[in-house]
């Protein structure tokens, strides 16, 4: 995971245009909105990367906590969202010291293709212990074993003409090609799994969990899981 950390650190391409980049967590905010169970909610965002909606999040739930591996990412989180004092951006260490069962909704989106299988084990771990009894874990975006690169492709194609920057994206994708994200993805690689895969390393956590019908985001071809504690 720290070659991927020091890339999102760095100053990356992964979005084709600001309008896309916005677009993104647009959707991504509104997605998470509808598993925050009442506005009462303790909600943290694990690896949440720039949450440039994290506002909008907020404003839905008691506190939110972004949790961010990227020094310098976390320190933009830090001076962007200071003014708002129901968010609070942490280290993914700083997790371990807080108080068990205290999340109601713990979100982790578009990371686990980051991940090695052990730290996604660690990562399930640590959220197991903070959920409360009746508090959930929704993890998004996971890449399926048997999906490619083209249903990515076509999925940001899609989202390119609804939302009008067709011809960015088509840049973005011959500028990524030839990126270091490329360079990066060939070399380490996107660990992808099987449904079976997920519901079994959530298992192995203390969690039972179910696949959603629909993925958090734009990409449909990826996977979203629910997950609560075994009783």
């Amino acid at each position: 995971m720290n070659d991927w950390i020091d890339y999102y650190d760095s100053t990356h391409t992964i979005y084709a245009s600001k309008l896309h980049r916005d677009v993104h967590f647009e959707i991504v905010a509104a997605d998470i909105i509808r598993y925050i169970p009442s506005p009462d909610a303790v909600v943290l965002d694990y690896a949440c990367g720039e949450a440039l909606s994290a506002p909008k999040v907020a404003a839905a739930c008691a506190k939110l906590i972004l949790a961010e591996p990227a020094p310098g990412v976390r320190g933009r989180l830090t001076d962007r969202f200071a003014p708002i004092t129901t968010i609070e951006v942490r280290a993914l260490d700083d997790l371990r010291s807080l108080e068990d069962r205290s999340v109601d909704l713990a979100v982790m989106n578009s990371v686990a293709q980051y991940m090695t299988p052990q730290q996604l084990d660690s990562a399930f771990s640590v959220i197991s212990r903070l959920l409360k009894p009746d508090g959930r874990l929704v993890l998004g975006d996971v890449l399926h074993a048997h999906a490619g690169t083209v249903s990515d492709v076509t999925s940001l194609l899609r989202l390119a003409v609804q939302h009008g920057f067709l011809k960015d994206a088509l840049v973005g994708l011959v500028r990524t090609a030839l990126s270091d994200y490329r360079q990066l993805r060939s070399k380490v690689g996107l660990q992808r799994y099987t449904e079976a895969d997920v519901l079994a390393k959530l298992a192995a956590a203390g969690l039972t969990g179910a696949r959603e019908n629909i993925n958090i985001g734009h990409n449909q071809s990826r996977m979203t899981f629910v997950a609560r504690l075994a009783v």
